[in-house]
């Protein structure tokens, strides 16, 4: 019963991901990125060329499962801003955090990975529009001249809830 959390970081796993992030006890994949570029036997850069196939298939496994999904470790620890551009780009991609190879990262990781001001408040905008335009009878809202509708507001309630998770792990 318990929940399992499985890292890919072989070929073989990158090419069966869907099924194991549809497993039931499968709650979170993890992107294994230094194994994972030693047995594709494939340079490990900064922009993670070899690795964005590998990387993409994991967002879609772990997305049509609705399973966690966290990016693979940064080596370059003393190295703030390489981690703050692969965070970006993990977040770009689709994951929803990134593993760390040493405390210094925390920080740099959390702020990219956290809803910004801006989305914040793009998000209560969009949901007090759609509130607005369904007691008015519409199906969908207009904001700053984009049409806002029910998968926009799962989105937003979403950033709404990570900002709230995150800040309450802060003031703990």
């Amino acid at each position: 019963d318990m929940p399992l959390w499985v890292m890919i970081e072989t070929a073989q796993a990158v090419l069966n991901c869907a099924e194991i992030a549809a497993h039931p006890q499968v709650t979170c994949l993890i992107a294994g990125t230094n194994d994972l570029a030693k047995d594709l036997k494939c340079q490990l850069t900064l922009t993670r060329d070899s690795l964005q196939m590998a990387l993409q298939a994991l967002v879609l496994a772990a997305r049509a499962h609705d399973v966690a999904l966290l990016d693979g470790v940064y080596n370059q620890f003393q190295d703030e801003e390489g981690l703050i551009a692969q965070c970006r780009q993990g977040r770009s991609l689709g994951f929803d955090g990134k593993t760390l190879i040493h405390p210094a990262q925390l920080s740099a990781a959390n702020r990219c990975f956290a809803p910004s001001v801006d989305e914040i408040d793009l998000a209560q905008r969009q949901i007090s529009a759609f509130e607005e335009a369904e007691a008015a009878g519409q199906g969908v809202a207009v904001l700053d001249g984009t049409i806002i509708e029910t998968l926009h507001i799962e989105t937003a309630r979403k950033t709404l809830a990570m900002a709230q998770a995150i800040a309450a792990v802060q003031r703990e």
